[in-house]
């Protein structure tokens, strides 16, 4: 065999391990109810349930965050994160959690949220402006 063949086929046997691990390494979404019948991650997209209370005392465990979500199906669920609680969590409007069922409670790895400032641009924030005396 010639020493290009050889490179040749080493480089598509590279390129054949690089797609069969990408495609092992990614997740699929789904809901609360895909979740309990699989043992492997996926990302679930839901909302806050903003009438239940978030939980998360950072004097107490600082690495322990927990709330109630409504998958896309409207199903709920208890979510837990091992981590703080993201900044302005309460006014997200769509909350994407990769993670897995561990008895009846969502294990979330990564929080990823969309917030309605960064994407509506007709809406304007509006912070108080404490004026000092001169």
């Amino acid at each position: 065999m010639k020493k290009s063949s050889i490179i040749g086929i080493i480089i598509i046997a590279i390129a054949i391990g690089v797609i069969i691990s990408t495609y092992a390494d990614s997740s699929t979404y789904g809901s609360f109810s895909d979740a309990r019948e699989s043992q492997t991650e996926l990302h679930v997209v839901g909302q806050l349930n903003k009438e239940k209370k978030l939980i998360y005392n950072p004097q107490e465990d600082a690495n322990y965050f927990a709330f109630y979500l409504l998958d896309k199906q409207g199903k709920e669920c208890k979510v837990v994160f091992s981590g703080a609680k993201p900044q302005d969590f309460e006014r997200s409007e769509e909350i994407v959690l990769t993670g897995k069922m561990v008895g009846n409670e969502f294990q979330a790895s990564k929080i990823l949220m969309k917030c309605p400032s960064k994407y509506n641009k007709d809406e304007v924030e509006i912070q108080e402006v404490q004026q000092t005396a001169a």
